[in-house]
């Protein structure tokens, strides 16, 4: 008994274990015939482990029905939904030993504490697999033919998730051999049917496209790093108190300005900018010991609009012969400042002054004195 799954990177022919597997292969045979897999993508797709399929709606979907869920003459389709695989010796020699085995991975039943399966389905992607998966899927059949379509899923692009960026679907099922008696109530549409809206929306990028260029993934792939990384280092700084929280954002009516001469001044610059619309604060940031101008500052105007004509018209500016460069400030120091101020204030009044940061610094150091001295002595 054999089932062609034709997906968008080429067929795939299966032999099914009738003998040592019946129930299973009944369930995956009658679903090939009644067109379900028809568009069910693939997913969870592990390198050199296995990939998964059989969730037409995925990653919408319910997880699936079994063959008998699909009748629902007698009011009980939602119970079979799922349903207890072979539990025979015969059975039970089935291995995932070879590359291309297929099985159906188990579910516990919280009702009966037993362990079903329904209409998923697993391929593995390398040999040797059964120690990992033995006790997790429930092996019925063996890929004959079409191992380079598994190769090709295999060095697939996907996401943390395991689903490709590239939609990879079943698109037709053709039972080559079934010896088994059809399912009474169950329909067998002569033709593929189309897929449904719901399926349509579930669409990622359609396999008929061309395929991500390998440097964009990579690319997405380091961006995506970058914002962790990002994140964590935000965390960080929330936990030692120097952000009032990890998502603070700059605000959105402050310039950042830079290239200034060394010779411009707050007043000068304040009073350019100025004609924009009421400032609130004007600072070029300089050298602390030598207050020398580090050439860039920051200018926060009292509402928005004003900042975004500012930014719009001040770039590339001549100041002082110097061409200035203009942008919306990333900055949070201002605000984790007046954030930090707060907290230490409101220490201060409830414990006194020993609670606010600085103190604590000022106390972390006298005590590392005293520890220093003290273990002098000890060697003296």
């Amino acid at each position: 008994m054999s089932v062609l799954l034709e997906t968008t990177e080429g067929d795939i022919i299966i032999d099914l274990e009738v003998e040592q597997a019946p129930k299973l292969c009944n369930n995956f045979l009658k679903l090939c015939k009644a067109k379900y897999y028809n568009f069910c993508p693939f997913y969870n797709i592990q390198k050199d482990f296995s990939c998964q399929s059989g969730d037409p709606l995925y990653p919408l979907g319910d997880g699936g029905s079994s063959v008998w869920g699909l009748i629902n003459n007698d009011g009980r389709g939602i119970e079979r939904r799922f349903f207890v695989p072979d539990t025979d010796s015969s059975s039970q020699r089935l291995r995932h030993d070879k590359i291309g085995t297929i099985s159906m991975p188990l579910i516990p039943n919280n009702k009966d504490d037993e362990m079903v399966v329904g209409s998923q389905f697993l391929i593995t992607l390398a040999d040797n697999l059964d120690d990992q998966l033995h006790k997790t899927a429930a092996v019925f059949g063996q890929v004959v033919e079409g191992f380079d379509t598994l190769e090709t899923i295999n060095k697939s692009f996907c996401d943390d998730m395991g689903r490709p960026y590239k939609d990879i679907r079943i698109k037709h099922t053709y039972v080559l051999e079934d010896p088994l008696d059809d399912i009474e109530g169950l329909d067998f549409p002569p033709t593929s049917p189309e897929p449904s809206e719901k399926q349509l929306s579930t669409v990622r990028l359609s396999g008929t496209a061309e395929k991500p260029e390998q440097e964009e993934i990579e690319d997405d792939i380091a961006a995506r790093k970058r914002d962790q990384e990002a994140r964590a280092q935000a965390l960080t700084l929330e936990i030692i108190g120097d952000l009032p929280h990890a998502e603070v954002k700059p605000e959105e009516n402050v310039l950042f300005v830079c290239k200034l001469n060394p010779v411009t001044k707050d007043e000068d610059l304040e009073l350019i900018f100025s004609r924009f619309g009421n400032i609130i604060s004007c600072e070029i940031v300089r050298d602390f010991e030598t207050g020398n101008s580090l050439q860039y500052g920051f200018i926060e105007f009292e509402n928005q609009a004003d900042c975004e004509r500012a930014y719009m018209k001040m770039e590339g500016v001549l100041i002082d012969d110097n061409r200035i460069h203009v942008d919306f400030s990333q900055s949070v120091s201002k605000l984790s400042g007046a954030w930090r101020n707060k907290v230490n204030l409101q220490r201060e009044r409830k414990h006194g002054r020993s609670f606010t940061r600085s103190s604590f610094r000022a106390q972390g150091n006298s005590c590392g004195r005293e520890k220093t001295k003290s273990f002098n002595q000890q060697k003296i």
